[in-house]
């Protein structure tokens, strides 16, 4: 009941309007004596609903005391004709980004399918299910004449010195290499 009476009290004391937002709020302050100390008291009535996020930045600053003085409104203008510029800057930047990022993966397509490796010749290698148990005598053969021409590469190169694994990769066989002790 207290804050009621205050709140209508307010509205008939020394209050100055110090300035109307692009929404319609309205700010107000009033310096009051309290306790023999002068203060001075800021607040806004809204327009409409209470949305405090309809409250511009400047304004919001002189409400908390960041701002001696209210935002005037050709300040108010300026500003709001930056942030305008700000959006325009933002919204080509993302425009060319878009463009930049559009060229590089048409690029990437064509240097893929250009350099990339023939993926269908790969999986030819591999037997599928069917096929691996008819072809179980054919790949015998195929690595038996495999090792013998590893055995023959491996007698014609001397055996290196160094301890890192070195070849081309046609003679390794998975589990194989020990590290040097």
């Amino acid at each position: 009941m207290s804050k009621l009476l205050k709140k209508l009290a307010g509205f008939f004391t020394d209050r100055t309007l110090m300035g109307v937002d692009k929404a319609g709020n309205r700010y107000f302050f009033v310096k009051e004596e309290i306790d023999g100390i002068m203060k001075e008291k800021r607040w806004v009535v809204f327009k409409g609903e209470d949305d405090p996020t309809s409250i511009p930045v400047e304004w919001i600053c002189w409400l908390n005391g960041q701002r001696k003085k209210a935002p005037t409104p050709e300040e108010m203008m300026e500003l709001e004709a930056r942030r305008e510029r700000v959006r325009q800057n933002v919204a080509l930047l993302k425009k060319e980004e878009m463009e930049r990022k559009s060229k590089e993966s048409n690029l990437r397509k064509v240097v893929s399918t250009v350099a990339g490796p023939n993926l269908k010749s790969f999986i030819r290698q591999f037997p599928t299910g069917s096929e691996g148990a008819q072809d179980n005598e054919g790949s015998a053969a195929k690595d038996s004449l495999r090792n013998s021409k590893e055995n023959e590469a491996a007698k014609e190169q001397p055996i290196p010195e160094s301890s890192e694994p070195m070849g081309s990769g046609q003679t390794f066989r998975p589990g194989t290499w020990q590290p040097p002790t």
